[in-house]
């Protein structure tokens, strides 16, 4: 294979984007420090000339916004121009927001910050490059700006911090959300420094700030944090909106509670906020996240019919949901009574008992497209196919055009279809789109791309990335590309996985993490660990992305495979020394590469780590969180069945009776079943006849004490003929006086 494919993935101007910025001292002193020293170089006079032309010349392009030439004329400079040309350079630069006015906005970041003249940047021009990096996506960049800008003591405007929490605050993963309230603490602690409410006018949060920062306590599930912004509010002034309560709808999904929905509701009727279709909606979206479907319907077809008793629809729920869940275990009641005294400072009409009869919507709504998609997404996720289809052809005849089918609809019946394998009636669904006039996109080609290489027609697959972009001039993009390459996976095709990843790079696509472990994948599941190990290291060279512990366990997946069990535990450690520890699934690659390499030791060492980190999760251990070089910071662990089973396995074949007995204990504690029968068959064909030796040195049959008696314990435990049949505990105890020796190769 040509290994020479793998190019660096940015240029040279790229690389450092995403490197912490240097503090900002925004002092007058070092400036002329800067401009004396210019000055007084060889020739001071025609030096000093010649700047002060050139920053002239600059600064009459960039205020006639010829903001190329202007460029040109920074990048010919032989000098750096003055404080007011860089900020309007990167402010206008920033202010294009294409790939590469960000790109060339964010080198001069990068040479002002490797020359520690950050300083000549103003609030306003980095302020502008973080929202430009927000809408190109380099959410981690513009963290690190706004997280400068606050060191330095700027204060960043409202629409530039609040871009960055609303971007981590929808993250997926856990990370995101948690880093968007400590981006918002960090601003709102600066500003109660300055009580000049000229100084933070135009700092502090508005209605969409606090809404991005709601959204990413709902998304946590924090009930708490959630209840303690709202009482922020009034502090700067900001008053609840129809958003607000939509955003505390997605909460009461997140915390798995389904009674509330109404009572939200009802709360934004009582306070007379202006409702709107997204309210409606996000009540449908929430009964069809809960998997209630009939509860969905019956909101749906009472808009349908100009009704406006909706909260009382939602009422009959409750009282139908609480009669099934009144047998339910109180484990949780602590929980249930934090959140519910959260929740009646939320919503003051839980405790109002002398409203009666439930509220009706100020008029009728009919429900429109987007409500009509929600509830075909959920037909999709109950695998009811054909009422998706069914809804979509009913969408299709409504006299209001508002609810005829659009490239959401159709998209969710494309993915319905997909779901269960029917892909010519999928292409069916898509070549109607274009005939109705509604263009798909590229959500729906990349729906279609999975479904052909779940069903490993690859050609199939190549064929709709080029129809996608030739005929329907849609780019694919990273998901497009990270499909194809898992499906050369699936067929064993390293090379082709290998070859559009580079055609990906080639398009000016940045691979993300998924990019980068999927190709690390197609070279671990052909047997090429080094090239896996290149990838690897490409994607730590990468600066915009950070190596998680999917990319460290498969490196390690690609030595076990191999049975190369030295070179795994090399990456393990280099793994540990980065801070992150092993898991299960490093755990069970490492096992299963011990057992290929036939080193029974080895699984010895791993289990006694296993077993640790396992009672440390017991309680009898203090580990806590991630940490670096400290014991007690390994975090605990829950074995599951394929690691026990693997080592298991090899303790029984090597007659490692002692530690094959404790494993099966760990496996019994956990619910687990251990394959008994797998176990007899092994100890009968390999070691029914490991005592009867009769030409035994008395020495070795003494050695042999400890290991028969452990091995008669596991006979027991296996119910095979052994000598425990007085109905002794199998679980095997030390003889009495007797100093047992520890299990080895």
């Amino acid at each position: 294979m040509n290994t020479t494919l793998l190019q660096p993935p940015f240029s040279t101007t790229s690389t450092t984007l995403f490197h912490p910025l240097s503090p900002l001292k925004p002092t007058t002193k070092s400036i002329t420090t800067t401009t004396t020293f210019v000055a007084n170089s060889t020739n001071p006079s025609h030096l000093s000339l010649t700047t002060e032309t050139r920053d002239q010349n600059l600064l009459s392009l960039l205020r006639q916004h010829k903001t190329e030439e202007a460029w040109l004329a920074y990048t010919n400079s032989p000098h750096l121009p003055n404080p007011t040309c860089l900020s309007r350079l990167v402010s206008q630069l920033s202010y294009q927001n294409t790939s590469s006015s960000l790109t060339r906005a964010q080198s001069i970041v990068t040479r002002l910050r490797h020359e520690r003249q950050l300083h000549r940047l103003d609030a306003n021009c980095l302020g502008l490059l973080t929202v430009a990096s927000v809408k190109a996506r380099h959410t981690l960049y513009a963290a690190s700006l706004l997280k400068s800008m606050l060191r330095s003591g700027y204060l960043p405007h409202v629409k530039a911090w609040s871009a960055v929490v609303a971007r981590l605050a929808s993250s997926p993963d856990h990370d995101g959300p948690a880093q968007a309230l400590k981006v918002f603490r960090a601003v709102t602690r600066r500003l109660r420094k300055l009580p000049d409410a000229d100084i933070t006018a135009q700092s502090r949060p508005d209605t969409a700030a606090l809404n991005a920062v709601l959204n990413a306590s709902a998304n946590l599930g924090d009930p708490n944090a959630f209840c303690q912004l709202f009482d922020e509010m009034p502090q700067y002034n900001v008053v609840p909106d129809a958003l607000s309560y939509n955003i505390m709808i997605k909460l009461c999904v997140k915390i798995n509670r389904k009674d509330l929905l109404v009572f939200v509701l009802e709360r934004v009727l009582q306070l007379g906020i202006p409702l709107c279709m997204t309210t409606l909606h996000s009540v449908v979206s929430a009964y069809v996240e809960f998997g209630d479907l009939e509860t969905a319907e019956k909101i749906v077809q009472a808009m349908r019919e100009q009704r406006r008793d909706i909260c009382n629809i939602m009422r009959e729920s409750n009282l139908e949901y609480s009669g099934r869940n009144d047998d339910d275990d109180d484990d949780d009641d602590d929980d249930d009574d934090d959140e519910d005294s959260v929740f009646k400072k939320l919503l003051p009409n839980l405790m109002d008992k002398s409203v009666n009869e439930p509220p009706l919507l100020p008029k009728a709504y009919a429900p429109n497209t987007r409500i009509y998609t929600t509830l075909m997404k959920g037909y999709m996720k109950a695998g009811r196919v054909s009422d998706t289809v069914r809804m979509l052809e009913a969408m299709r005849h409504q006299d209001d055009k508002g609810s005829h089918p659009d490239h959401v609809s159709y998209t969710t019946v494309v993915s319905a279809l997909v779901k269960v394998g029917s892909m010519d009636r999928a292409r069916q669904v898509l070549a109607e789109m274009t005939r109705t006039g509604v263009p798909a996109n590229r959500i729906t080609y990349n729906i279609l791309l999975k479904g052909y290489c779940k069903q490993l027609r690859i050609d199939k697959a190549r064929e709709l990335l080029k129809e996608m972009a030739d005929d329907a001039g849609i780019q694919p993009d990273v998901v497009s590309y990270n499909t194809i390459i898992d499906g050369c996976i699936l067929v064993d095709d390293s090379a082709g996985a290998l070859s559009f990843f580079n055609e990906m790079r080639a398009r000016g696509i940045a691979p993300t993490r998924i990019s980068y472990t999927t190709l690390m994948k197609a070279f671990v599941f052909s047997g090429q660990p080094k090239l896996a190990r290149k990838v690897f290291d490409e994607m730590v060279n990468d600066p915009r992305l950070k190596v998680d512990l999917i990319a460290w366990n498969m490196l390690v997946e690609g030595y076990c495979r191999l049975g190369l069990v030295e070179e795994a535990k090399k990456v393990i450690q280099k793994m540990k020394e980065n801070g992150f520890y092993p898991d299960v699934g490093t755990y069970g690659s490492l096992a299963n590469g011990i057992a290929l390499a036939r080193k029974p030791g080895e699984a010895l060492l791993l289990w006694n780590e296993v077993k640790e980190r396992w009672e440390a999760g017991k309680g009898k251990g203090k580990g806590k969180g991630k940490g670096k070089g400290d014991s007690s910071s390994v975090p605990p662990l829950k074995p599951d069945e394929g690691l026990l089973d693997t080592l298991a396995d090899i303790c029984v074949r090597a007659a490692f009776f002692r530690k094959a007995l404790e494993i099966v204990a760990c496996m019994e504690e956990n619910g687990i079943a251990p394959n008994k029968t797998k176990f007899s068959r092994i100890y009968v064909e390999m070691h029914s006849r490991m005592f009867t030796s009769k030409h035994a040195s008395r020495a070795r049959q003494d050695r042999r004490i400890e290991r028969k008696r452990a091995a008669e314990a596991f006979k027991f435990w296996l119910g095979l003929p052994n000598s425990y049949y007085d109905g002794s505990e199998w679980r095997l105890e030390p003889l009495e006086g007797y100093e047992s020796t520890t299990d080895s190769v």
